[in-house]
């Protein structure tokens, strides 16, 4: 393709760009691995968003109204990396781009939020990018209300291919941002027609523009290679009420060889070919040099934002002093001082009161009092509302009525909340949580893998926990699940016996600051076994000794959930034939994991025979407290699920799978023999 006409209508424009492309180009061909066709492609697009209407200070890329930039197609991360680095962003050294992809780089092959401050969000896998920004508009839209225009107006801008539209969470958040006329988001779409298996039509006849338009957008096509027509769209999609997709007509690897090939969207390094397309661009420096006119010309657009900033901080002290203090603590995440104080009053409540609840019961009881004190927090359910118990009195409900509103109904949209919420959380400033089954995890599951990779502190709140759902039957009977969950790094899952230890899990979840959570609760009553108030939380130890053997220990039983009342059933059981039982009570198996090596042989002593209790597969991390961290104990045995559940009253099930009081002693006179 001859680039001349391209080159000469804007050369200022073309040069700025030009660096993005060349950038790329040497970082990818130095890894040898890596996407150059996406950022070469949507340099144009990026030189104007980030040079005419990106809001940001590159000396403090956290500054709290900075316009928003997620690179959904995050493979092409060496388009945010050259950005970074050309307008001046201490962390992406020149360095950092030679080193791309390398062992200890922040460069890393897709962008992490956590290496780098002005990455908003991990992206990769395709769709996340988009479905985390609706969280991110919404965000805004809350804090504007709550805040004032003057404080809280800013934009969200991303950047997403023919792949994160193909991903069918994409459709969750079109739809979503289309229904909460999110006018604040802006999508440009990459249309380069180009997968890693050739053009789109092998796959696709989706008309993008008809689906945007079908779910409330606002759309504008463009030439994505064409600056004029690039500045105009933004502008005009600033000024609309509606979400809005720039559907940008792009070549993949523009002026490459690869051009609109396949080829084009991994890594190009032949060295010739190379050469070639910098000729094409009329780029004379050697690998990894930018001329020192077209650097100052980035950090100039780098430092641009700085008297933005200082005018927002200005504003910003205008707020009254409450409120200043309401927003830093907010985007600190640091819990009230009120917190602690309200969820110790509720549990001496409970211990008194000692009400048999479901613990999804329990959990909206602990909301009840957390919300009023967390304004900050924001709830919702993927339809399923009041199966979930995640809407508590006083939130009002978020539309395009009431920016104020706390509580979110998402829709049959459990993947595509999971991941709004997440976005919610990266933004600052806000709590979410979101409910649905706990089956439904599987529909959620990519998100919550990335809350916890990307250390975002999200409540999934899970409930219908196990068989003890009844009559719904296998398909909504979780006993997988927990295994799952536990198996990922950096998750809390909860799974609370009762109230005290469900308000416990609570004032958990919301002081964490780089963990999700899992709330896994019940569908079924449950008596209250704390029945004796104690100030600690002792959820966080993970586990501790609920009941202490009355004869000689003989036995430990471990439980979780709607199975500690059994093993306190059974303990009583036992007990009466002389067998001295302890229980333990085990919420987080991640916190007890997380206790010193002293207090983990405190509560599983050696020697006792220990048998697990829960409804669910063994799989999910039993054996490290069943056989002994070191593999020592020879006398253990599982009360639970070894197969898929049923459909009948849950009463019935927990009999027919033997979880019960009396399953409970016959494995434990077994081990004993």
């Amino acid at each position: 393709m001859d680039l001349t006409a391209l080159r000469t209508a804007n050369p200022d424009h073309w040069n700025k760009a030009a660096a993005i492309r060349a950038l790329a180009l040497d970082a990818v061909a130095a890894a040898n691995s890596g996407h150059t066709g996406m950022p070469i492609g949507m340099a144009d697009v990026a030189t104007v968003l980030f040079e005419k209407h990106l809001k940001f200070d590159a000396s403090n890329p956290q500054w709290p109204d900075r316009d928003r930039f997620i690179l959904s197609a995050g493979h092409g991360s060496m388009l945010i990396y050259s950005l970074l680095y050309l307008t001046g962003d201490k962390q992406v050294t020149l360095d950092q781009i030679k080193n791309f992809r390398q062992s200890g780089a922040l460069t890393a092959g897709h962008p992490e939020n956590f290496l780098l401050d002005a990455v908003e969000v991990t992206t990769g896998p395709l769709g996340q990018g988009i479905s985390n920004a609706v969280g991110f508009a919404m965000a805004e839209e809350m804090q504007r209300a709550h805040y004032g225009k003057k404080v809280v107006d800013h934009h969200t801008y991303v950047i997403a291919g023919d792949g994160c539209l193909m991903e069918g969470i994409s459709q969750e958040a079109i739809g979503l941002a289309g229904r909460h006329s999110l006018g604040k988001l802006i999508v440009f779409w990459d249309n380069n027609n180009i997968t890693i298996d050739g053009t789109v039509e092998l796959s696709d006849r989706t008309n993008q523009v008809q689906r945007f338009k079908a779910s409330g957008w606002q759309v504008i096509e463009i030439d994505g290679h064409d600056p004029v027509a690039i500045d105009e769209a933004i502008t005009a999609a600033k000024k609309s009420k509606k979400p809005s997709m720039i559907a940008c007509k792009t070549h993949i690897a523009l002026g490459h060889a690869a051009q609109d090939t396949s080829k084009g969207h991994g890594a190009l390094t032949d060295p010739d070919q190379l050469k070639a397309a910098k000729d094409a661009y009329g780029w004379t420096g050697g690998a990894f040099e930018v001329p020192a006119e077209i650097k100052s010309q980035w950090e100039e657009i780098g430092a641009r934002g700085k008297s933005e900033r200082a005018a927002w901080e200005a504003r910003f002290a205008e707020l009254s002093q409450q409120k200043q203090d309401r927003f830093n603590r907010a985007y600190a995440l640091d819990a009230p001082k009120k917190l602690s104080a309200a969820i110790k009053a509720l549990k001496k409540q409970v211990s008194e009161e000692q009400p048999k609840v479901a613990t999804r019961k329990s959990s909206e009881m602990a909301l009840a009092v957390i919300n009023p004190l967390m304004p900050e927090t924001v709830g919702g359910s993927a339809d399923l509302t009041g199966s979930n118990n995640t809407k508590t009195g006083d939130l009002g409900v978020f539309d395009t009525d009431n920016r104020k509103g706390r509580y979110v109904y998402w829709g049959i949209r459990e993947h595509g909340m999971a991941a709004a919420m997440n976005g919610m959380a990266l933004h600052g400033g806000m709590r979410p949580y979101g409910g649905t089954f706990f089956c439904f995890t599987d529909y959620a599951r990519p998100a919550m893998r990335l809350a916890a990779l990307s250390k975002i502190p999200s409540v999934f709140v899970m409930t219908h926990d196990s068989i003890g759902v009844g009559e719904d039957g296998p398909t909504h009977q979780p006993v997988e699940h927990l295994a799952i969950c536990r198996a990922t790094p950096n998750t809390y899952v909860f799974r609370p016996a009762d109230t005290v230890e469900t308000a416990e899990a609570w004032e958990i979840a919301l002081t964490s600051k780089d963990t999700p959570s899992v709330m896994t609760l019940t569908r079924q009553n449950l008596p209250t076994v704390r029945t004796e108030h104690k100030l600690t939380n002792m959820v966080e130890k993970g586990a501790y000794v609920l009941a202490e053997a009355e004869n000689k220990r003989q036995v430990i039983l471990i439980a979780t959930g709607s199975e500690v009342s059994v093993a306190m059933e059974a303990k009583a059981k036992l007990e009466a034939e002389g067998i001295g039982t302890r229980v333990v009570s085990m919420p987080c198996m991640e916190l007890f994991a997380q206790q010193d090596e002293a207090y983990r042989r405190k509560v599983l002593p050696a020697g006792p025979v220990r048998v697990g209790i829960e409804a669910a597969v063994r799989d999910g991390g039993w054996d490290r407290w069943l056989l002994g961290e070191r593999g020592q104990e020879k006398k253990a045995g599982f009360v639970g699920m070894d197969r898929f559940g049923a459909s009948a009253p849950a009463g019935e099930l927990f009999e027919r799978f033997g979880i019960t009081a009396e399953g409970t002693v016959a494995k434990v006179k077994e081990l004993l023999g």
